[in-house]
């Protein structure tokens, strides 16, 4: 259910916030300095305090953006079903909009994970829009539980590969879910765009 603390920005009682993009992608296809370390390429104590991320689902890219500008990317996957946003629970897609990590923590079977605010207003607001709209049935729940983490020990090649094997979680090889981690923090930015 709806947080109710939540219901006046779901229903834009206070003005709903415009959905520009935030970050400006990194141009072409190919991944930025992915054989640099991010160490290599920051030299900074409150590197936390600056990063963002940009998740590109048509090009199987995460980018590490600090002070708003790309600084590293990654290959990464998404759920069963990668194209389109996430609506409800178990459509196996991944949500797109501006998202926030709102805890991270070591997990077992994936390395690390990075769990977003997803469900938040904006993702709220959409659900409630494909239900006035038809699109999905009234008793259908949003889903939750989202967020950025590794594969299974031994299976880096499901990156390598492209296979859509999560629930709608993005996934990463376990190494470079393990370096984000060391970057980001509560509070962090994350936008997923088509």
């Amino acid at each position: 259910m709806v947080p109710f603390t939540s219901i006046p920005e779901v229903l834009c009682l206070t003005g709903c916030p415009s959905q520009q993009i935030l970050h400006v992608p990194p141009t072409g296809k190919e991944l930025l300095n992915y054989n640099k370390s991010l160490s290599q390429l920051i030299n900074s104590a409150n590197v936390k305090e600056k990063t963002s991320i940009l998740i590109e689902k048509s090009k199987y890219r995460l980018t590490v953006y600090y002070n708003q500008k790309p600084l590293k990317s990654y290959p990464v996957v998404f759920g069963g079903t990668p194209t389109g946003d996430k609506l409800q629970q178990g459509d196996n897609r991944t949500p797109e909009g501006i998202l926030r990590i709102k805890d991270l923590y070591p997990h077992p079977q994936w390395s690390k994970f990075l769990w977003l605010d997803y469900p938040n207003p904006q993702s709220w607001r959409k659900h409630f829009q494909a239900k006035t709209q038809g699109k999905i049935a009234w008793y259908q729940p949003i889903g939750g539980e989202v967020g950025i983490h590794g594969v299974p020990q031994g299976a880096d090649n499901m990156i390598d590969d492209r296979t859509n094997w999560t629930l709608g979680c993005p996934s990463l090889k376990n190494k470079d879910v393990e370096e984000l981690y060391q970057v980001v923090q509560k509070g962090t930015l994350v936008e997923i765009v088509p």
